[in-house]
C-alpha cells in the first residue's frame, strides 16, 4: 500500500496505517528522540490554558482556534506514543508523561494572571510561530529520514499540522488591534524563544523518555547531559535545508525577507550551532 504523502488537516488515529510497521526498519536514536517529542507534544492543555489567558475577552474563533490545536497537539503525542511503545514494549507514554509532567511546570503555566509573558498578544504570537516553525522543520526531517513506514507517515502527518498551525498564530499576530512591535522587538522575542530551547522542557523529556523509573537513583537528571543526548538524537535526522527552511519561516514572522541576506547568515549560524551542539 502506498501512503499518499501530502496530509490534510483532521486525521485522527484511526487514519494511521498502523498495520505497516517494519521493526527492522527502526533506528534506535530516532526512537529514543520520538519518544521525547510524543512528550512534549501530549503537554499541549497546558499550552491551551495559557494561551486562553493571554487572550482572555477575545472573539470565540480565535477560542475555538486554540482549542482546535491544542487537540491537534495532543494527538500528535498519542501518535508518537504509540509507535513509540510499538518500537519498544518497555515505554509507556502515560507513565513518562505522568513523570515529566512531576518535574516540570513552567512559572508562567501555573500562573493565574491573564497576558503573555512576551509582552503583548502580537508578541505571544511571534514566540508561537518560532515554536511551530522549529516543530514543522523536525518533523519534516524525521519524515525524509525516517525508513520506517508508520513513523514516516506520522511525522509527514504532524509536519504538515505544524505548518498550518504556523499559518494560523501568524494570522492571528497580523490580526490583532493592538499596535504592531518594531522589528527589532519582534526579534528580541524570537531569538529568546530560540534560546529557550536549552531549558529543562527538551532535556527532561528526552531524560523521562529514556530512563526508566527504576533507574532514577542510579541516572540521576542533569540539564547539561540530556540537553546534549537530545541534541544529539534530534540532530541525526536534519540536513542543512531543514535547518533553512525553519529560519526563513522566523525571518517572516519578524518582518524580514525570508529569502534576504538575514536569513542566508542566520540558517549559517543556527546550522553550525545545531550540529556543535551534537558533537
Amino acid at each position: 500500500m502506498t501512503v499518499a504523502p501530502v496530509y490534510k488537516q483532521g486525521w485522527t488515529m484511526d487514519d494511521v496505517h498502523w498495520s505497516l510497521f517494519d521493526p527492522s526498519k527502526v533506528d534506535p536514536v530516532m526512537l529514543s528522540a520520538v519518544k521525547a517529542a510524543a512528550l512534549v507534544e501530549y503537554n499541549a492543555p497546558d499550552y491551551v490554558s495559557y494561551l486562553k489567558r493571554v487572550f482572555a475577552g477575545a472573539d470565540e474563533d480565535i477560542m475555538a482556534s486554540i482549542e482546535q490545536w491544542g487537540r491537534e497537539e495532543a494527538q500528535h503525542g498519542r501518535a508518537l506514543g504509540r509507535w513509540a511503545e510499538i518500537a519498544d514494549p518497555s515505554f509507556n507514554l502515560d507513565e513518562a508523561f505522568a513523570r515529566f509532567r512531576k518535574g516540570y511546570t513552567p512559572a508562567h503555566f501555573a500562573a493565574s494572571e491573564d497576558g503573555s509573558v512576551r509582552g503583548s498578544r502580537r508578541g505571544e504570537m511571534v514566540a508561537r510561530c518560532v515554536v511551530e516553525s522549529g516543530t514543522s522543520s523536525y518533523y519534516s526531517a524525521i519524515r525524509d529520514a525516517s525508513e520506517e513506514p508508520v513513523l514516516k507517515e506520522i511525522a509527514g502527518r504532524i509536519a504538515a499540522d505544524e505548518y498550518r498551525h504556523y499559518k494560523l498564530f501568524y494570522d492571528t499576530l497580523n490580526a490583532q488591534a493592538e499596535p504592531d512591535i518594531s522589528f527589532w522587538k519582534k526579534l528580541w522575542i524570537a531569538l529568546g524563544r530560540v534560546r529557550e530551547s536549552d531549558d529543562d522542557e527538551l532535556a527532561f523529556s528526552y531524560y523521562c523518555a529514556n530512563v526508566p523509573p527504576e533507574k532514577e537513583t542510579i541516572t540521576p537528571y542533569t540539564r547539561k547531559k540530556y540537553s546534549r543526548l537530545a541534541g544529539q538524537a534530534s540532530m541525526t535526522v536534519y540536513h542543512r535545508h531543514h535547518v533553512q527552511k525553519l529560519v526563513q519561516m522566523v525571518i517572516k514572522v519578524v518582518g524580514a525577507d525570508p529569502h534576504g541576506w538575514l536569513a542566508n547568515l542566520a540558517g549559517a549560524l543556527l546550522w553550525r550551532r545545531l550540529s556543535a551542539k551534537s558533537a
